[in-house]
């Protein structure tokens, strides 16, 4: 005990007598100002470590920023000049990073493939364009309910478009049907599966007739702005996706702004167009296919055998007498620019039950199978003597499970 204590004293005498030796480091990683570095196998150690943190640290900034600026290249070039000026008035330092092993454009090209993997931007060329059929099938089939013509047909197109190497026009879509049928639903799935930032990409553009095109007395300038902004977004995107709403109020002015981007186009000047896509979403053509489904019934047929050609004959016909009683979105028709009419069939009370399952579902709440034909059965269907469709479809069943709530 005695030379312990012996041992100490000295030990105080030599830290206070001693102006060379360090206080010791506040922390594990940091030392005082002006600090002597450690001697021994720990401080030497502790430097190298410390060494190579600075240089995982620097290459960690220099890989970000340089894959930023692969997937979004706009102002990077006016960054890096900034940053080479403001390097040149600092004169710093060589950092010590690039002198770690794994450092240099070959190694950051090798991780901007591994993060590409992710985001499938390798296989399209534009991280921003993902264009997965796959999920999109997927989805459809389970979340899409009694719409097994519109199913075949949208994913058809889609696929035969996309796997074209060079189309000869955009790829134009109309969707027909009552309200609440999933027409909206479908084009929300489309623009989900084919960008990864879904509706909210800069590749999609949405317009509904009566938000953006209220007045008549402002054609002229909702045409300019519109040609405007659809150029703009093929400016930005290769592949862009514009849904019009309510198409069948579109004045028929409008369509000379968007002609142009569906048109047939040859010359290879024009290659930018060819990867647009349209979709057109009206409640023209509806009535014609209840009638064909409410045949099917009566006739004890299931609604699975109505065919695609059947009711596309069906809906030409009756478009092609809306556009002349001046439906400018038929007009398309009889101009041969839109490639696909899909039908959306009206749906039934068992395809009512599946979307209040899924409104339940989506909100995380539980239910019943008595809490599912409560929402149903407070749908109105029609005509009055079947009481076989939903008058409104799925459109107000995400509202009305709210009064069956515990």
């Amino acid at each position: 005990g005695l030379g312990c204590c012996a041992l100490l004293l000295l030990l105080l005498l030599e830290g206070s007598g001693s102006p060379r030796t360090p206080p010791p480091p506040r922390g594990p990683w940091a030392e005082e100002p002006g600090a002597v570095p450690e001697r021994g196998a720990w401080g030497r150690a502790r430097n190298e470590v410390k060494k190579h943190l600075g240089a995982v640290g620097a290459l960690s900034r220099q890989y970000w920023q340089y894959l930023a600026c692969k997937v979004w290249p706009e102002g990077c070039e006016e960054e890096e000049e900034e940053e080479e000026k403001e390097q040149e008035e600092r004169k710093p330092s060589p950092i010590p990073s690039w002198g770690f092993p794994l450092v240099g454009q070959d190694y950051l090209e090798i991780l901007s493939a591994w993060y590409c993997s992710f985001g499938r931007c390798c296989e399209t060329g534009d991280c921003r364009i993902i264009n997965n059929i796959t999920g999109l099938e997927a989805d459809l089939s389970g979340q899409l309910h009694g719409q097994h013509l519109a199913k075949e047909a949208v994913v058809r197109a889609l696929q035969g478009f996309l796997q074209s190497p060079r189309p000869q026009k955009a790829l134009v879509l109309s969707f027909h049907g009552w309200s609440g049928t999933g027409k909206n639903f479908v084009a929300r799935l489309v623009a989900g599966h084919l960008y990864r930032d879904g509706l909210r990409s800069e590749c999609v553009r949405v317009f509904v007739s009566l938000l953006h095109f209220p007045h008549h007395n402002y054609v002229d300038s909702y045409k300019a702005q519109l040609q405007r902004q659809l150029s703009e977004t093929l400016r930005r995107c290769r592949q862009p996706l514009f849904i019009f709403d309510e198409a069948e109020k579109l004045h028929s002015s409008l369509l000379d702004a968007i002609r142009p981007f569906m048109a047939h186009h040859d010359s290879k000047g024009q290659a930018d167009h060819q990867r647009s896509i349209f979709l057109f979403l009206s409640n023209l053509g509806g009535n014609t296919i209840n009638e064909v489904a409410l045949d099917f019934w009566r006739a004890g047929r299931a609604r699975e055998e109505i065919s695609l050609e059947l009711l596309e004959q069906r809906l030409r016909l009756e478009l092609q007498e809306a556009a002349e009683n001046s439906h400018a979105h038929s007009q398309l028709l009889g101009e041969r620019l839109i490639d696909v009419v899909v039908p959306f069939l009206p749906l039934q009370y068992q395809h009512v039950r599946l979307c209040a399952r899924d409104a339940f579902r989506a909100r995380g709440l539980p239910y019943s199978q008595a809490a599912l034909d409560q929402v149903a059965q407070t749908m109105v269907y029609v005509p009055k003597e079947e009481k076989l469709f939903s008058a409104q479809g799925c459109k107000s069943v995400p509202q009305r499970i709210n009064y069956f709530l515990p």
